[in-house]
Order: structure tokens, then sequence, then C-alpha cells
């Protein structure tokens, strides 16, 4: 309650001391229209100063803030896929036995611009994933999620994730599909019927993961070129890349 109090007592201060200076004006010149005249003029530049103050100045520290909260997001994604997202898309790329259908467009070039990444989004939002795990992949994908799991708590614990909710579902299907892996003492003895949820759970967090790793590409295009190149050439789809057997 004071806390909200302390502003009515301002405001009400305010006006107190404006009415003091307009009558200390009047005393001293005894001049009462000159006193209406600058208090109707000060009146009606109100609106005006609204404008300014509320819908410009206002509106430019919102977007000033917008960029940097979208800046910090950025660099919370990047570390995202520099400790386990990159590294998780390789292992599951494999996995997606219709990739040859996306492989060259997820090659980004140094070239491309907005468009080229519009494109690829595009192609992915229609693109049909299918996932087939084999043991041996499934083994090093529980190990990784496993060894991540209490970043990706930290992770979900930020509060810039309230900022951005579809990488915040990302990472709820990451750490879903390690939950569920790690229930999974004996990955080599898992029944059919476990297999095919796993690999449901992967296809679930495997598409978005995709598609945020090329809006994080373009990210780093626009931001930082150099650090761009580097994604490029080390990245889940790099040419680089030994070829999969």
């Amino acid at each position: 309650m004071g806390k909200s109090h302390w502003k009515l007592y301002f405001g009400i201060a305010l006006i107190a001391v404006s009415a003091a200076l307009y009558f200390a004006h009047y005393l001293l010149f005894h001049d009462a229209h000159h006193i209406l005249i600058y208090l109707v003029g000060d009146i009606a530049f109100v609106p005006i100063e609204v404008l300014l103050v509320t819908l410009i100045i206002h509106k430019m520290i919102e977007e000033k803030e917008k960029r940097k909260i979208k800046e910090k997001l950025n660099m919370v994604v990047g570390v995202f896929f520099s400790e386990i997202g990159t590294e998780l898309l390789k292992i599951i790329s494999p996995l997606d036995k219709n990739r040859g259908q996306i492989k060259e467009d997820m090659v980004a070039e140094n070239n491309w611009a907005k468009k080229d990444f519009k494109r690829v989004l595009k192609k992915v939002e229609s693109y049909k994933f299918k996932i087939v795990a084999d043991e041996k992949n499934l083994e090093i994908l529980q190990v990784l999620l496993h060894s991540k799991r209490g970043f990706l708590i930290k992770l979900l614990e930020n509060p810039a994730m309230l900022e951005h909710d579809k990488f915040t579902d990302i990472l709820r299907a990451v750490f879903h599909l390690e939950d569920e892996m790690a229930k999974r003492i004996n990955i080599h003895e898992i029944s059919p019927q476990d297999k095919a949820h796993i690999e449901a759970d992967i296809k679930r967090a495997y598409k978005p993961l995709v598609l945020e790793w090329v809006n994080y590409l373009e990210y780093l295009k626009r931001q930082h070129p150099h650090y761009f190149l580097f994604a490029v050439l080390t990245g889940p789809f790099s040419k680089n890349l030994a070829p999969e057997s």
C-alpha cells in the first residue's frame, strides 16, 4: 500500500507547488489575465506532450528494451547449441531416414539472404521426418542427455525463457526425452513399444530443434558473420562432417 501511495502524495505535492507558484506570480504582478493565458497555453500543450512522451519516446525506449531482451535470448540459444544442441542434432540427424530430402538445403552458404533462410524454414515446416533409431545411437543419445541434465534444468529456470515460448517448448521436449531415456536403464533391452515411444519423443524434439537452428544461423549471419561461418563449418549439417555409415 505504501509503495503505491507515494505516487499519489507526490502528484498532490506537485499540484500544490504549481498552485503556490501561480499564486506568488499573482502577488508579485497582480496580473490574473496574464496567468490565465499561460495556464490555458500550458494545458493546451499537454496532449502534445503526452503524444511525445507516451507514444514516441516510450515507444523508442520499449523498442530498445525489446532489442536487449532479444539479444540476451539469442545468447542463451547460442549457449544451448554450444553445450548440447549442435551435438544433439549431429546424433539425431542420421536417424532421420528422409533426411536426403532436405540435406542439401540445410547447408547454409555465406551469400545467403533473409529469403534463403525463409525458404529453408518453409521446407522444414512441411517436411516429414522419419526417425528410425538403432541401439548404438540411442545409447550415445542417452549418455549425452544424462550428462547435460543439470544444464537443461538451469536453462528452464532462466527467467529469460519466459520471453521465448518456442525455445522453452524445445527445452521441455528435450528434457522430456532425457527423462524417458533415463527410465530405460539398459537401452539394449527395450521393447519394440518402448523403442517406438522414444522415436516419437525424438521426432517431437527434433523438428523444432532444426527450425531453431536455422533461425539461429540467420541471427548469426545478420549480427555476427564471423561466428556464422564457424557455426556452418562445425554445425550438424556441415559438408565437413564425416559421411554417415
